[in-house]
């Protein structure tokens, strides 16, 4: 997680068309979107040098309309966010997203450099589209309200980076 974040942080990650990533939307519900949006949110000062992020929890197709309205394919990192990769509302949005952004690239191969996952079902992540190689794995174990905490924090590190993040854990962890 702190190799992909420092590649994504410092542009060595680059999207299809060569351009590094510039946004970074977040697709998930429950502890999958509201402990990583309430984290970023709070530490904002710390985000200099990071992507600007987006969360999208909303089976209304408005909310990740509106979203995409602002994004460019060519620089858009998408993180799927559930533990089974079956949660309706997240692969819902996560399917609007990923025909998005086929229509404006093309190329079904692109998805490896756009979309990576957050989950424990290899298997589910594999046929949604999404290179394993992509896809950050966390204990079944860990309940939605401790999520970010996990690999569901990926969002969070990338926002204000991996040192901040493990600062952080560490903070956690002491009290």
């Amino acid at each position: 997680m702190r190799g992909f974040c420092e590649r994504v942080r410092s542009g060595q990650w680059k999207g299809y068309s060569g351009k590094p990533i510039a946004d970074v939307v977040n697709i998930g519900i429950g502890g999958s979107d509201l402990g990583p949006l309430m984290v970023t949110e709070a530490l904002k000062p710390y985000s200099k040098g990071g992507p600007n992020s987006w969360f999208v929890s909303n089976i209304d197709g408005t909310h990740m309309a509106k979203t995409l309205a602002v994004l460019d394919p060519e620089t858009t990192l998408f993180i799927i966010a559930s533990k089974t990769f079956t949660t309706q509302e997240t692969i819902t949005n996560a399917e609007s997203a990923k025909e998005w952004f086929l229509k404006k690239a093309g190329d079904p191969a692109a998805v490896a450099k756009h979309f990576v996952a957050l989950s424990t079902n290899g298997e589910k992540v594999k046929a949604f589209g999404i290179d394993t190689n992509n896809m950050f794995e966390f204990w079944d174990w860990v309940g939605g309200r401790y999520s970010l905490w996990s690999a569901i924090g990926l969002s969070i590190a990338l926002h204000i980076g991996f040192e901040n993040f493990e600062q952080l854990l560490s903070g956690a962890h002491w009290m």
